[in-house]
């Protein structure tokens, strides 16, 4: 039950003639008394909310910074009508700042033994689960005096997934995969080291390429075709420690890594290769194994939509043993972590000879664009030390890179906007010289 502001305005401008011309107990109950009648008289008018049924539909996932429609459905079974505002409370992050309001409020009015449908909008700002809340009616008589007020809870959830917005450079990547496979017109053979097909010589193509056997068989010049290994397996590992809390921009470096390994997947899917997943600090926060090209993708994205950094170090042994465990042949294990000195001399280092003697390491970090912007400073005096300081954190990231280069890692450093890109063109790179 709540008082409305039209109860306050109509007792304020009741209780005036009364103060100005007969200030006394007698004058405020002649005019409190008729209007507490009123407030009863529209409170027993007023639908009762306690008996309305209420259900939800509408969209159970969407992208981030995509709208998600979520409708609820309201049914009045009593005999009086409904006349009522209704709040559909989400978390914060469901909305745009400052759109919450508007977004989560909605005026209804339905008749007695029937329903009505309302629809809220929501844009999520980040990544998970968003559950709803309770569902706040206040019931309104026809004097719109007194309301009646309760709660429901309609459980429902829509999970935010990760935006990929990486997938803007998939038609490239595929061109050239293309190319590799010798499927496009292009006066050269196909890269890649597993044998082909046999095809008639045309001028322009590598003579080192003539199969004479072949040729002497027939009595045309035939030329031999390779294409990309296929059928390879490849284990993307996400560090979700400590340093993936790192913001960069506007968002967290898990998110940028997430990002480039989203594309990475859509391509070597394409290739024929077979994608799986681990999301590892202390513990396997998830593990995606054994999906078709056709179901990766989904399962990575659903994997990854409750994906939070944890504030805590990353235990490089145990994440050698479980991508060990994960990939027992031969395969492509794509690292995405940090290349700060200390996480990588002290955790990654002393483990890295156990992955690099089974399998082929590719670790890829996401560089801050904030420090190359840094190291360009100059004019004043805090500027040079600004960039005295990048240039010595740059140091010492091509230090730590160098040192995996030695050991035969590939290494990818690249900011937010340029990973995702870097790391297919690393892939495609490794396919082309036979080295999965």
């Amino acid at each position: 039950m709540a008082l409305t502001g039209r109860a306050a305005l109509v007792a304020a401008l009741g209780t005036l003639p009364v103060g100005l011309w007969d200030p006394s107990w007698t004058g405020i109950i002649a005019v409190n008394a008729p209007l507490a009648l009123a407030c009863a008289c529209d409170f027993a008018l007023a639908a009762p909310v306690r008996h309305l049924r209420l259900t939800r539909s509408g969209d159970t996932s969407v992208r981030l910074g995509d709208p998600a429609d979520v409708t609820l459905t309201l049914t009045n079974p009593s005999r009086r009508p409904l006349r009522a505002k209704v709040r559909d409370a989400w978390p914060p992050s469901s909305w745009q700042p400052g759109t919450e309001v508007t977004g989560s409020r909605h005026r209804v009015s339905i008749p007695a033994g029937e329903r009505r449908r309302i629809t809220t909008r929501l844009r999520p700002t980040r990544r998970g689960d968003r559950q709803a809340d309770r569902v706040t009616i206040r019931s309104y008589g026809p004097l719109g005096l007194l309301t009646r007020q309760g709660t429901h809870r309609v459980p429902w959830t829509v999970r935010v997934l990760p935006p990929f917005t990486s997938r803007k450079h998939l038609p490239s990547k595929l061109a050239r995969l293309r190319e590799l496979d010798g499927r496009t017109s292009v006066l050269q053979r196909g890269e890649g080291t597993e044998f082909d097909s046999l095809r008639e010589y045309v001028p322009g193509d590598d003579t080192r390429s003539i199969d004479w056997r072949a040729t002497a068989r027939q009595t045309t010049v035939a030329v031999r075709t390779w294409r990309p290994e296929r059928d390879r397996h490849i284990l993307l590992v996400l560090d979700t420690g400590r340093t993936s809390a790192g913001r960069v921009g506007d968002a967290p470096r898990l998110d940028a890594s997430m990002d480039a390994a989203l594309l990475l997947a859509a391509l070597a899917s394409r290739a024929g290769d077979r994608v799986d997943l681990l999301a590892y600090d202390r513990q396997v926060r998830a593990l995606v194994q054994g999906r078709t090209a056709g179901d990766v993708l989904p399962s990575l994205v659903n994997a990854m939509a409750a994906l939070e950094p944890e504030l805590v170090e990353t235990d490089a042994r145990g994440l050698t043993a479980t991508a060990l465990r994960t990939a027992p042949r031969r395969s492509l294990i794509v690292l995405l972590t940090t290349l700060d000195a200390a996480p990588v001399e002290e955790g990654l280092l002393p483990v890295l000879a156990q992955l690099t003697q089974r399998h082929t390491l590719l670790v890829a970090s996401v560089a801050d664009p904030h420090i190359a912007d840094m190291a360009k400073s100059r004019g004043t005096t805090e500027a040079v030390y600004e960039a005295a300081a990048a240039a010595q954190a740059q140091s010492e990231r091509h230090r730590t890179a160098e040192q995996l280069r030695r050991h035969g890692v590939t290494v990818v450093d690249a900011t937010p906007d340029e990973l995702a890109p870097a790391l297919a063109d690393a892939y495609l790179a490794l396919k082309t010289t036979g080295r999965l």
